[in-house]
């Protein structure tokens, strides 16, 4: 058969097992048609797909963050693979590629290439570098993948794709993998051994850590007493959600969510303190703040969740790291245990109670998130009237009468999400990725439906939502799926919503549109920079990007598309809108006119962020003088 033939029949037949239960690990290929591969993988797919779907993109990188979101949904025991042309459609999948990596995702991809054989050289589409020539467009994937090959012949399949899969199913290592397709290489034939296609069924194991590292871990803990665990992504995917709640309640020890974390665990335990760091809430910075002993749990304590190791200031304070990665729980001089989250956890439990072992906490768990539950109540309430003012301070003056005069919008972004809380479904999916959403939702989002809250924060990728949402949609379609994104992410990718509606799975999706990138707006105008190139705005007189805000109807256009769509500048629309949407068959679109500067600020946190350190305004040197005074404050490495 041919190279591209036996590579779907291989894919066809590749299964995972977690804890006994068997899945089929390619539910199928996703691919825009070009000519670098339409006539290889296609013809194969054509001919004898198997078991396996092909579903059409509209973007290359669309459709690999719809691939990716569905990995993550399906806790990494189900893949969609991705397959594109040569040149610009693989380089399409590049960033893609690299957001799955950093989340650690399994994401396969298989890009066309040009021809093994150079006979044609240059082919169209073929990038061409007279110090080599072999390179090729797809060598741009080396840097953003976990691992990468290109069969240029085609019994380097086997061996290609069984290392593949090695990746793709090891929890430690997972994220995207790469394998180059030659065109011309897809069409050959080679006489396939049997064997390469009979059911292989890989096992996804819980390693628990060594007894040494166990013990260091045991006495940590038993020398601690305010310790503070943190629930990392690695917690989702171990289904260890319910273990960590248990060993939380058992030893009186108080946890925070990171982004890949939160819905693990069920925002209603009494030990929950919700999101922490950068865009954490009151009451998990407060406690971080002055806990003798971090217990993170399969996170990579990235800088939002650390706040550029800022956040805690304990000068005595300690960390544990239990993570499936060595190299991740190495970081910050961690007490490590390489393992598994809940098989760790289980074992340090039975130690632990053997011990007697209990924190020393008494009202300030409660006290911390009472003093929440304030702030949310405000959040909820706070509306524009007479008295209105914006929680952002740092803005352009003209710029909430403006957008009010120009949309008629006058929504607070916090009492929106309130709202949306409160009025979509309780195990609904929501999703998101970038701008000030993944701040007001980490701070203000809770759930007791696990795996519910979907957010990209490793690559904090823009465009991401809208596809994200479909492939969250393919992986639980009876579950409802809210894309959360701004008006800019939208703007930058979202036409996997076409495919959405052809493949009849509705998506809706919330688009909170301020005229802007509202959140580096507050981040450049906080630390002073001016007004520049963050607002939507027309040029104007003295050419600069200062001019009127410039209006569009999202609605308008998504309903072009085939999508129902509503518009809500108050909270009363929006409440009539997020109901109807709910007896909708097909996908939604509410544009939500958002007032500018009403998203939430942060908490007891820093985050470190380069600022010039040579400026004649004197608001940058203050900026830069804020920085220095934090940055001696924080850990070093």
């Amino acid at each position: 058969m041919t190279m591209a033939q036996a590579l779907v029949k291989f894919l066809d037949n590749q299964y995972v097992s977690f804890d006994g239960v068997e899945t089929k690990f390619v539910e199928g290929i996703f691919t825009i048609f070009g000519h670098g591969i339409v006539l290889g993988l296609g013809q194969a797919l054509d001919e004898d797909p198997g078991q396996l779907k092909v579903l059409q993109g509209r973007n290359e990188q669309g459709m690999a963050h719809v691939a990716t979101a569905f990995g993550k949904q399906n806790n990494r025991r189900k893949i969609i693979a991705c397959a594109s042309s040569i040149g610009p459609g693989a380089a399409n999948m590049v960033t893609a590629a690299a957001t799955a990596t950093v989340n650690n995702l399994p994401l396969l991809l298989l890009p066309g290439d040009t021809f093994a054989t150079r006979q044609p050289d240059p082919v169209l589409q073929q990038i061409e570098q007279p110090f080599s020539m072999t390179i090729t467009t797809n060598d741009a994937f080396k840097p953003v993948c976990k691992y990468w090959d290109r069969v240029s012949r085609p019994e380097q399949l086997m061996s290609a794709m069984i290392n593949a899969m090695r990746v793709l199913t090891d929890p430690a290592e997972t994220g995207a993998v790469c394998v180059a397709i030659p065109q011309d290489v897809q069409g050959e034939s080679f006489d396939y051994p049997d064997y390469f296609f009979k059911k292989r069924v890989h096992k996804i194991t819980r390693p628990t850590p060594v007894s040494d590292e166990l013990e260091d871990v045991i006495q940590a803990i038993m020398n601690s007493k305010h310790p503070m665990v943190i629930c990392g992504g690695g917690v989702r995917y171990s289904e260890a959600g319910e273990t960590l709640e248990q060993f939380c309640e058992t030893f009186n020890i108080p946890f925070g969510e990171t982004q890949g974390g939160k819905s693990a665990c069920k925002s209603s335990s009494p030990y929950c303190l919700g999101g922490m760091g950068v865009t954490g809430n009151l009451a998990a910075n407060t406690i971080a703040e002055k806990a003798d002993l971090i217990i993170a749990v399969g996170t990579r304590l990235s800088d939002f969740t650390t706040g550029s190791k800022a956040l805690f200031q304990n000068p005595d304070v300690k960390f544990i790291s239990i993570n499936a990665s060595r190299f991740q729980a190495y970081k910050v001089d961690s007490i490590k245990a390489v393992g598994d989250a809940k098989a760790t956890l289980i074992g340090l439990t039975a130690a632990l109670q053997e011990k007697g072992y209990k924190s020393a906490y008494q009202n300030e768990i409660k006290e911390a998130k009472a003093a929440w539950d304030k702030e949310m109540k405000w959040f909820a309430e706070y509306a524009y009237d007479e008295n209105f003012k914006p929680i952002v301070e740092s803005r352009e003056p003209k710029s909430i009468d403006e957008f009010i005069a120009l949309t008629g919008g006058t929504i607070t972004q916090t009492s929106a999400l309130c709202l949306i809380r409160e009025t979509i479904d309780k195990d609904a999916i929501i999703v998101g990725a970038s701008g000030s959403l993944p701040g007001c939702l980490q701070r203000m989002w809770a759930t007791d439906k696990r795996d519910s809250y979907h957010m990209e924060y490793g690559y904090s990728c823009m465009g991401y939502e809208v596809a994200a949402s479909l492939g969250a949609k393919l992986a639980s379609p009876d579950q409802e799926v809210y894309a959360m994104t701004g008006d800019g992410s939208y703007l930058m990718l979202h036409t996997e919503l076409v495919t959405s509606l052809q493949e009849g799975k509705k998506i809706n999706v919330l688009l909170f549109d301020n005229c802007g990138f509202g959140c580096i707006n507050n981040l450049e105008m906080s630390n002073g920079v001016g007004n520049l190139a963050t607002e939507f705005r027309y040029r104007d007189e003295d050419n600069q990007l200062l001019g009127g805000l410039m209006p569009i109807d999202f609605a308008k256009s998504a309903a072009g598309y085939g999508v129902k769509t509503y518009t809500a500048k108050t909270l009363e629309e929006l409440k009539v809108a997020l109901e109807d949407a709910k007896k909708q068959t097909v996908s939604t679109l509410i544009d939500i006119k958002v007032l500018p500067k009403t998203m939430t600020e942060g908490y007891k946190s820093w985050w470190h962020c380069g600022i010039a350190s040579t400026s004649a305004k004197d608001s940058i040197k203050i900026a830069y003088e804020s920085k220095e005074a934090n940055l001696k404050k924080a850990r070093l490495y």
